[in-house]
């Protein structure tokens, strides 16, 4: 087998990140066919093909999947020696988002690798939540954003967070019909998920309350107003899962990605926590 090179790894794992060879090109700076050839040189030297190519999709061999935890380790321990033997320290000011269901769970990890080694950098944190967040990224308002996904292409996939269905055990409002419901605002993909779920079972509901924030859905679900569907990561222990055995069906888990703006590029602050973001959440094989 042939040396593996870095850069033929670093256009595998953007092209597995973006789902497409397009949207490779564009994270790794380089043209589609250079992308595409990097791939089939790495193909080559493997001696194994690495992905399926559909008419719209790319889906990962059981050779490509093996290859992508390596890929991802071998391109993090590069970072990490790049950003060791750099003499100066690195400064700045990063604008960072995170919805207030991430914050605690996942945030809070980062923070604590991160803060230690880069006491130069200030972070600049906003929560909210990802329909808010994703244009504040694209227009270069902030620097990176924790975000769930609005679509495949959006930011670097770091792992599939579990969505729940929670009510009360004190009010059981879950017996209701039609079944109340609390809901954030439309283009969240919480919300599309729920909506779904509820249609492919036939059960009818009625939206009785809005809210843009975790607490206020929190605070809907404890006071027996409805049922909600949160992430699992953010479902307080005091309200009750509910299942099949509650009438409501499965929903569909999150993409949570780290997403980072164009303007943002070249700043060695924001390489240093987009990395760090990285390393630190995404799932092993991911």
């Amino acid at each position: 087998m042939q040396d593996l090179q870095i850069d033929w790894l670093r256009s595998f794992v953007a092209i597995v990140n973006a789902g497409s060879l397009s949207g490779a090109a564009h994270e790794v700076h380089r043209s589609q066919s250079a992308v595409s050839m990097q791939l089939q040189k790495l193909e080559a030297a493997t001696g194994c093909a690495l992905l399926e190519r559909g008419p719209r999709h790319l889906r990962l061999t059981h050779s490509g999947q093996l290859l992508l935890g390596y890929a991802q380790r071998m391109l993090d321990l590069q970072a990490e020696a790049q950003a060791a033997l750099v003499d100066e320290a690195i400064t700045g000011v990063v604008r960072l988002g995170v919805p207030d269901d991430y914050a605690s769970r996942y945030l809070t990890p980062v923070l604590k690798r991160f803060g230690p080694r880069h006491g130069g950098v200030e972070i600049e944190l906003d929560c909210d939540q990802s329909p808010a967040l994703i244009p504040r990224v694209a227009s270069g308002q902030l620097d990176l954003a924790l975000i769930s996904r609005d679509h495949a292409r959006r930011g670097t996939l770091l792992f599939h967070e579990p969505m729940v269905w929670v009510g009360s055990p004190q009010f059981e409002v879950w017996k209701r019909n039609p079944l109340p419901i609390a809901m954030y605002e439309a283009a969240s993909p919480g919300r599309r998920g729920a909506i779904q779920s509820l249609a492919m079972q036939g059960r009818p509901y009625k939206v009785v309350y809005n809210s843009s924030n975790l607490a206020g859905q929190i605070a809907a679900v404890e006071s027996g107003l409805a049922v909600a569907a949160l992430t699992q990561c953010s479902a307080p222990p005091q309200l009750t899962i509910l299942g099949r055995e509650h009438g409501l069906g499965p929903l569909e888990p999150m993409q949570v990605a780290v997403y980072r703006s164009r303007a943002s590029q070249g700043s060695k602050a924001v390489d240093s926590l987009h990395r760090m973001l990285v390393q630190t959440l995404r799932q092993p094989g991911r």
